[in-house]
This record gives C-alpha cells, sequence and structure tokens, in this order.
C-alpha cells in the first residue's frame, strides 16, 4: 500500500494538518499490520521515498490521504497507478463530478455535497510531547559599531542552528508599529508574548531585558566582536546565557538552550523579581540627583 497526499507532490506543501491526518492513518494501519509506504515531496523530505523514485507496480492500494480533491497533480495519480485499488480518505469534495474525484474507487470524505462533514482526520492523530516554543528576535542594524559588526554572520548560524532544534519557532521584533498588523503596537502586547515562550533567542538587548521582565530565560548572542551592549547588559541583569560572536559555535548554542530550559528557568524568574523590587537603582533612580546639581561652568 502506498499512502499519498497534497505532501507527495514535487509542487505541493505539507501541511500541519496533513501530516497530523497522515499519522492517524498509518496509527489505524498498524494495528491491522497491513505494511504501507508513505511517498513525500521530494522539497519537504529530500531523502525520503518519491513518487518520481517509486514502482508503481510494487503496490496494490493507493490511498489518499487528507485535503481537496481536484487538479491534474490527483488525476495523474489515477493514470499512473491504474492498476491500484485507489482509496481517498478524509478528503474535501469539491466538485463530485470532477476526473481527480471519479478517479477512486472510494472516497471517505470529510465534507462534500450533499452529506453530513465528518471531524478531520487530523483532530484524532496520536498524542505527540510538546516541544519547546522559542521567540528569535535577531537584529541586521547597529551600523554604528562598523567593522566590529558580526549581525550577518551571527544570523546565519544561529538560524541555522534553529533549524536543526526541535522546537517551535517564532520570529519576533522587539519595533512597534500601529500599521502593521504583523507587529505588536505596544511594549505590553510583546510582553504578553514573550512571558508565554519557553525561551527567547536574541542578539538585541532589548530582547533580553523585556524577556528577563517577563522571567523567560534567554539564549543571548552578542553580535558585536569584542562585547558591547549586549554583553554589558548582560552583566548588568547578572544573566550568565551569553555567546560572544567570536565564540559563536554549536557546543556553546547546545549548552546554554539546555540550560535556559531546565535551571535557567529559575534564574529568569529571580531576575524578574528582582526587577520588579527595584532594590538595585537604575539611571532614572539617579536622574533627580543629575537635575539638582549645577552644571559646570
Amino acid at each position: 500500500m502506498l499512502l499519498t497526499g497534497w505532501f507527495s507532490f514535487r509542487d505541493g506543501e505539507a501541511t500541519a494538518g496533513d501530516v497530523l491526518a497522515l499519522r492517524r492513518v498509518e496509527d489505524v494501519l498498524r494495528g491491522t499490520g497491513i505494511p504501507y509506504d508513505i511517498a513525500w515531496s521530494p522539497g519537504f523530505r529530500p531523502e525520503a521515498l518519491h513518487l518520481d523514485r517509486l514502482w508503481p507496480e510494487d503496490y496494490s492500494h493507493l490511498v489518499f490521504v487528507c485535503g481537496p480533491l481536484h487538479g491534474p497533480q490527483v488525476e495523474e495519480l489515477h493514470r499512473r497507478f491504474a492498476h491500484c485499488v485507489r482509496i481517498a480518505v478524509g478528503t474535501s469534495v469539491i466538485d463530485p463530478a470532477s476526473a481527480a474525484v471519479t478517479g477512486f474507487h472510494r472516497v471517505l470524505p470529510r465534507d462534500a455535497p450533499d452529506s453530513e462533514p465528518v471531524e478531520d482526520l487530523a483532530a484524532r492523530a496520536p498524542e505527540v510531547p510538546a516541544r519547546p516554543v522559542v521567540g528569535v528576535i535577531l537584529t541586521h542594524g547597529q551600523e554604528e559599531y562598523g567593522q566590529l559588526r558580526r549581525h550577518g554572520q551571527v544570523a546565519e548560524e544561529v538560524t541555522r542552528w534553529l533549524g536543526g532544534k526541535d522546537c517551535a519557532r517564532l520570529e519576533l521584533e522587539t519595533r512597534l508599529d500601529t500599521h502593521d498588523w504583523h507587529l505588536s503596537a505596544t511594549p505590553a502586547q510583546l510582553q504578553s508574548v514573550l512571558a508565554r515562550l519557553d525561551l527567547v533567542v536574541t542578539d538585541r538587548l532589548h530582547g533580553l531585558v523585556i524577556a528577563l521582565r517577563v522571567g523567560t530565560p534567554v539564549l543571548a548572542v552578542d553580535p558585536v566582536e569584542g562585547g558591547a551592549k549586549m554583553s554589558a547588559q548582560a552583566r548588568a541583569c547578572g544573566w550568565p546565557a551569553l555567546v560572544p560572536a567570536e565564540r559563536l559555535d554549536v557546543r556553546q548554542l547546545d549548552r546554554w538552550w539546555d540550560w535556559c530550559l531546565t535551571g535557567g528557568r529559575v534564574t529568569a524568574r529571580q531576575i524578574r523579581d528582582g526587577f520588579r523590587e527595584g532594590s538595585v537603582p537604575d539611571s532614572a533612580d539617579r536622574l533627580v540627583e543629575a537635575l539638582a546639581r549645577p552644571v559646570p561652568g
């Protein structure tokens, strides 16, 4: 048996819902002992089995999982696997008369004209452990540091490393905008997001400070060679999870990643509580004193 779907086509796309629906079908098939293969899009999983690298004659059944039944890609499956019993499961039927639909021997839809809808297959997919939710706040600016800037290198290495982590990534900005819905319009909105994360990865000073302000651990990277305001602020806040640009490597990132997701949670909350208590004077505390002093002649 071959399991296919829109996640199988070269120009298709794999969605979270499609893959969860596939997992539900796999779960049922494992209970029967029926062997199966899965065809994946080469753009999504280059190392996996692809439609253009298999022999249709090796299969007696083709099962199409989830998504809408329409278009030439689905119709091509009927031609190429004409000898197979072809079944569609958990799909949307838009036009029951289309060749993409009529080519199946059996259609078990989630929704179709003149029929009651059933719950999507993704709803009952096997449960999986939650993954860390990680906010990513990177800057490509700060031209004021001139030749000491390592922002491009930092962004490239950090994002490549993050791409290999089993986590949910959320790209964020500290920049506020009242017109662009992608961005927060107020600090409170950004804080509300950061407070719900497991970890923040950032090379921005305020990415560090605002995350600690709500008690979320931060893996900080100083993008300036030799250290600049990021290193200074981490020291001022008493936050140890800092990687200098010149020592940026996977081992350092992994080390602090593990710490942030364990003991770093407690340290972040302690720093948050210290901010709230205000026991250490900051520049604003000294402002009134400075204003009271006579200006040197």
